[in-house]
């Protein structure tokens, strides 16, 4: 047993089932099952912590980091270290204990009884209880429920992870990750009352992305549109991939004069629309495409690299030396950069590999795309957009963004924007738009016909967007000629998708396939509340989405 392995969070995921002997991602099941087991351990501690929330003790938010953190490590592509894993899951004992201390005495289940072994061998041993099909005779919808919650979890905390670096977070939020933790070990919970809570993660995503539009916002200030460069200078670099503008601006900070250029990669390039970040001239464009690419494009390359967030992949060997992770991010060999006491970090070693390696010999022929369009910026426009919809000048909207992939499916989202007549606006947000970002659209009512709302958390501002639309025209987000169509890779895409949900926006596609861990009567009950629909083919899909509207 001890090799076998269990995960289906992702997309990806083996045949569409679950992965059962490696992941795909590159987990191995020494990783998988360490996961589990620090999955398990986040449960235990918040059937603790929720009886003293509910006393209105204060829970401390070391605490709150610390399952905020592990959530976020156990999230697809961030931290294949096993060392990390071992060294969480030791914190966690810890954290329980000091928990179990002052909750008030009574049942708990088995997560919160359970006391951690001392060695790494004991603790993959007892892995196998914290598995996700450990349990056979749970209801199929019930685990399909739990894990949902879970998983939108896990988005949050990514988010929430971001809000917290700059020095912002939710009280609400911090709450909800015991209370959801907990019910999905309560037994006494019918479907409904995990529906409902299910629901209430849609709400807490958005909560969490209102923070962390807030943070950002606030602290770079409203991105404007902004032309980026996509081909690169000549000189030293540094590329910085993920989604962390702090970390982007810390790099910048300490390269300023040193004639460093520095490239944005993957989710990072809406950055490029922030005031406070595009100051700096040596901040010079996005280097590549979505973050699957990353072997290919990283290999050899004359630079250094930072991963800030997620979307890590196994590296090779060419470019190992040259890569460095930070915050949760993890592999196994590679530099990770810590955090020191005053809350900043010393991104020397990657300053000093950058310039070690020399970087590009020549330039290469500019070419730039249009980023910035954050609810600020597209709001701006928003008589221009009404009268445009009055007078008939733009038809429809469409919001086509979400995780990419590797699959060859996931093509249906190039096709689709592609397809979208011209007398229409398509809204792209997260590593989805590298489908099609690099693509002419030209402009209708004077204004481009894509606009880039930016990372997968600015979900919250598309939803601005379209709710001040709709308080425009006087009607409701659902009677908007507006259709959405979801990619979805892992977590975050879920707590995206749940945030909509809860909103009660109807109508909306989700591919390339649909998620494993939704069991077949989840999904009909997602289908007949919400008309939630898998993607067909570019042409049918967009043929429905038009006729909804105009019949």
């Amino acid at each position: 047993m001890e090799n076998a392995m269990f995960c289906y969070q992702c997309e990806q995921t083996m045949g569409g089932k679950g992965c059962t002997k490696h992941g795909v991602c590159g987990k191995t099941p020494e990783i998988a099952n360490l996961q589990d087991l620090l999955i398990y351990q986040l449960k235990g501690i918040s059937c603790y912590a929720k009886p003293l929330i509910e006393k209105g003790e204060i829970i401390d938010k070391e605490i709150v980091k610390f399952v905020e953190n592990s959530l976020f490590t156990t999230l697809t592509n961030v931290n294949f270290d096993a060392e990390v894993h071992v060294e969480l899951l030791k914190e966690s004992q810890k954290i329980k204990q000091t928990l179990r201390s002052k909750a008030p005495t009574g049942q708990y289940p088995e997560e919160a009884t359970y006391n951690l072994s001392d060695t790494k061998e004991a603790m993959l041993k007892d892995a196998v209880k914290a598995g996700i099909m450990y349990d056979q005779n749970l209801d199929p919808d019930i685990r399909s429920l739990r894990w949902t919650i879970i998983y939108g979890l896990k988005g949050i905390s990514a988010y929430g992870h971001q809000a917290r670096y700059i020095n912002y977070h939710s009280d609400q939020v911090d709450h909800f990750y015991f209370r959801a933790l907990e019910a999905t070990t309560n037994d006494d919970l019918t479907l409904q009352d995990l529906i409902r809570m299910t629901m209430r993660t849609g709400e807490m995503s958005i909560e969490v992305m209102r923070i962390l539009d807030e943070a950002n916002t606030e602290v770079y200030e409203n991105p404007s549109p902004h032309k980026v460069n996509v081909n690169v200078k000549k000189g030293p670099f540094i590329i910085v991939s993920g989604h962390d503008l702090r970390d982007l601006e810390q790099i910048l900070q300490q390269t300023e004069g040193k004639g460093i250029n520095v490239y944005t990669h993957g989710e990072m390039l809406p950055c490029h629309g922030y005031p406070k970040l595009k100051k700096y001239k040596h901040l010079v464009g996005n280097f590549g495409s979505a973050w699957q690419n990353q072997q290919k494009e990283f290999n050899d390359i004359p630079g250094a690299i930072v991963m800030t967030t997620n979307c890590l992949m196994r590296p090779r060997e060419s470019y190992k030396d040259r890569l460095f992770t930070t915050n949760v991010v993890g592999w196994d060999g590679v530099k990770n950069i810590k955090l020191n006491q005053d809350g900043t970090k010393d991104f020397s070693p990657v300053i000093d590999k950058a310039l070690q390696l020399g970087g590009f010999k020549e330039d290469e022929e500019e070419k730039e795309i249009l980023v910035g369009f954050g609810h600020n910026a597209t709001l701006s426009h928003a008589e221009t957009i009404v009268n445009a919809v009055k007078n008939g000048d733009i038809k429809h909207f469409f919001v086509i963004g979400g995780c990419d992939g590797a699959k060859p499916g996931r093509n249906y989202y190039t096709e689709f924007a592609q397809k979208v007549p011209q007398d229409c606006i398509i809204l792209t947000l997260a590593c989805g738009k590298y489908r099609f970002n690099k693509l002419e659209f030209g402009t209708v009512a004077g204004l481009p016909r894509l606009l880039d709302v930016g990372q997968c958390n600015d979900v919250y501002s598309a939803v601005k967007i379209a709710s001040t639309l709709a308080d425009a025209f006087d009607t409701d987000v659902n009677s908007l000629p507006l259709t959405i169509v979801l990619s979805w890779y892992e977590q975050k895409a879920v707590a995206d998708l749940l945030a909509l949900l809860s909103l009660g926006i109807n109508g909306m596609y989700l591919g390339p396939s649909l998620p494993a861990f939704i069991s077949p009567n989840v999904l009909q009950y997602l289908v007949d509340t919400f008309s939630l629909k898998p993607i067909s083919t570019p042409d049918d899909d967009l043929k429905s989405s038009l006729q909804q509207h105009y019949q």
